[in-house]
């Protein structure tokens, strides 16, 4: 049977290159594409992937929250990060999203296959490159609390669209609630984040790594 393999990234020309080289891969079948997160979290449900490749810094929904929301409904799926980032923040926010690889874009492309077969294997991928992070993470985990904590899923979704600039009804409509609820969820981000701005805001979100100043 074909691995299933679901790409999720915001760069078309990215997504056009895996796609033409996984699908010449014996026993690979690429079921579908999606240039943001909220797109990659629809087309999970629909398309039952056996792997999503996922980037990060997406536009709508980061990776690391579409990762979360992907394995909340089907935590069979298996998830291979693949960003340019290497970052503490990004890799263990992806690993503790469920994530099961971690790749830097910089990898070859043999090291992607390695990637998908060794999940599909219930085995852990991580690139040579962030093993270390991983570790340090791991020794300070005990000590340092992630700033995150603190916030709901759909808080950390709000922020991240307030950080790429929406506006309320924007983000109202994005997400089918009133601009009422939006308004009520900036004020308790502010109040939990010990904020005063959306530029605030914005700098705890990149800072958190829920957007990237790519977007």
């Amino acid at each position: 049977m074909s691995v299933r393999i679901l790409i999720a990234d915001d760069h078309q020309i990215l997504r056009e290159g895996l796609h033409a080289l996984l699908q010449k891969q014996d026993g690979f079948e690429i079921v579908g594409e999606a240039n943001n997160g909220r797109l990659a979290v629809q087309l999970a449900k629909q398309l039952f992937p056996h792997v999503v490749i996922m980037d990060i810094g997406m536009p709508d929904l980061n990776g690391i929250d579409a990762t979360q929301q992907v394995l909340a409904e089907n935590p069979v799926i298996k998830v291979i990060a693949l960003s340019m980032h290497s970052d503490r923040q990004f890799v263990t926010g992806m690993l503790r999203a469920g994530a099961k690889g971690y790749l830097l874009k910089d990898s070859a492309f043999e090291e992607l296959t390695t990637a998908v077969n060794s999940v599909i294997n219930e085995r852990i991928y991580l690139s040579p490159g962030i093993t270390g992070v991983v570790v340090e993470d791991y020794l300070s985990s005990k000590e340092t609390a992630r700033e995150t904590d603190s916030l709901t899923p759909r808080e950390r979704e709000v922020l991240q669209l307030l950080s790429e600039g929406q506006a309320t009804k924007e983000i109202a409509m994005t997400l089918h609630v009133s601009v009422k609820t939006i308004e009520t969820h900036r004020r308790q981000l502010m109040e939990k984040l010990n904020t005063r701005s959306v530029a605030e805001l914005t700098k705890f979100a990149i800072r958190a790594g829920l957007t990237t100043l790519e977007v």
